[in-house]
């Protein structure tokens, strides 16, 4: 199981990294989304992949069982999400700015324009 989410976090880095050197601002912002799921993946994978309990603590007990998934992880990739769409819609925010302003998604039209 490791080495298939192995192979597909390579191939989300790759598609990312793709999407981010493309000139086109949209292909640039699903670029950043992919990234930020490579990384979720990644960190989830790090975390490691148990089939077992839950991670609660049961009734009477003050740890976790040796069974039990690691909670940080997890808790790691909901606050990822969470930051990874306020990012995203920050940026789709400023690509629609921009293409109001300068009627062009092309990188290299951006840099020299000005948007009085």
């Amino acid at each position: 199981m490791e080495f298939l989410l192995a192979i597909t976090i390579g191939v989300l880095y790759a598609a990312s990294f793709y999407l981010l050197l493309r000139r086109g601002v949209v292909r640039v912002v699903l670029g950043i989304a992919l990234l930020s799921q490579a990384v979720n993946l990644l960190i989830f994978t790090a975390g490691g992949l148990r089939e077992g309990a839950v991670p609660f603590i049961a009734d009477g007990q003050e740890v976790l069982a040796a069974t039990s998934a690691d909670p940080l992880p997890q808790a790691l990739i909901l606050t990822a999400i969470v930051i990874s769409f306020g990012v995203l819609a920050f940026t789709l925010a400023m690509v629609h700015r921009a293409d109001q302003a300068t009627g062009t998604d092309d990188v290299d039209d951006l840099k020299g324009t000005d948007a009085t």
